[in-house]
């Protein structure tokens, strides 16, 4: 069977083409194009510019898709499309590409929860069993373990996601967003050496990172008034934009890295699979790798093709659902900015 995805939730329009063999084997990636919308530095993106840009780009990324792929529409089994969680705008411009191929072409809609993708995709590049999953992203912050069809939710972002805290922070110093703020912050950190004093908010198995996001501004703030040189008070040595950033990571890091090991205690799980957009992030992986050895355990994550939003990632979960019968009604082929992990029955898993 042969899906197509469309994934249009933030700024990121991806559209992938994926084929499941008949024996359920392992799956092929037959096609996974993506186009960023990038705001100005110092600037988020905006919903209608987003929806604009996803609107532009889709067809011309559909045709390419297909082209890529070696196939024709007459190939295709079902189109996919995320139905939430997301940005309001861009999810009904994708919501309406879909329904538009989908009365074209007459082939089935399957709604999709992004998140659940994400998950799916990652347990199929990485061979990972049964793991706890970090999902980390500019819009969802979650630690998630399977059990009785659904992924549950052990703990979550109170407030913003670890993705936006980072994102927001990469505007606040007027970095780039080409290729993205929070791998701009993670080249800078780089180069940080001071860990300097922030809020730590693990409350049970929630975090905030809201309250980090402020502090951080403030010291921002205080190392650009600072025209002598802000100075460490032990070291006398300058504190720099690249140790604002180091301090953020390691902050952030460390406070996913405690709730992901007290969910795996508690499940009893040793595997780790960490996916979303901040999963590209090494320095996340080798802190979360630390953790896991000390463990007698193991870490799985993918690189930017599929970490990332992606098309491709929307067509694999679309075409596993498809499989068991689930399609979505053209009446129903609706999008929601609110769709939580643990809503959607996961059918294909014991």
């Amino acid at each position: 069977m042969i899906a197509i995805g469309l994934e249009g939730s933030a700024n990121k329009l991806g559209v992938g083409v994926i084929l499941h063999p008949p024996k359920r084997g392992s799956a092929q990636t037959l096609a996974n194009i993506r186009h960023t919308f990038v705001s100005p530095p110092g600037e988020g993106f905006l919903p209608k510019d987003t929806a604009k840009h996803h609107r532009t780009w889709v067809v011309r990324l559909v045709k390419q898709a297909l082209t890529e792929a070696g196939i024709t529409v007459d190939d295709v089994d079902c189109i996919c499309y995320t139905k939430g969680p997301g940005m309001g705008a861009p999810l009904q411009s994708v919501a309406v590409s879909a329904r538009m191929l989908s009365l074209l072409w007459d082939k089935e809609l399957v709604g999709v929860n992004h998140c659940v993708g994400h998950i799916e995709m990652g347990r199929e590049i990485t061979g990972a069993q049964n793991p706890v999953v970090l999902y980390v992203s500019g819009g969802n912050t979650q630690v998630i373990a399977y059990a009785s069809r659904r992924y549950r939710i052990f703990g979550e972002a109170l407030d913003i996601a670890v993705g936006n805290c980072l994102d927001r922070f990469a505007r606040t110093l007027n970095i780039s967003n080409d290729p993205a703020p929070g791998y701009n912050i993670e080249q800078m950190a780089k180069g940080g050496k001071h860990l300097l004093d922030l809020p730590y908010t693990v409350k049970g198995m929630d975090c905030s990172f809201s309250g980090i996001l402020a502090s951080i501004d403030v010291l921002a703030a205080k190392l650009e008034k600072d025209s002598t040189g802000w100075k460490d008070e032990i070291t006398g040595e300058v504190i720099t934009r690249e140790d604002l950033c180091f301090s953020l990571q390691e902050t952030v890091f460390a406070m996913l890295v405690e709730i992901t090991e007290r969910a795996m205690a508690h499940v009893g799980s040793n595997q780790v699979l960490i996916v979303g957009g901040v999963g590209c992030n090494e320095r996340l992986q080798q802190m979360m790798g630390m953790m896991a050895e000390d463990r007698g355990g193991s870490v799985f994550a993918t690189d930017e093709r599929f970490c990332i939003d992606n098309g491709i990632m929307i067509a694999h979960a679309g075409l596993l659902a498809y499989r068991t019968g689930s399609t979505t009604a053209l009446a129903d082929s609706t999008c929601t900015q609110r769709f939580r992990t643990d809503e959607v029955l996961i059918k294909w898993r014991d």
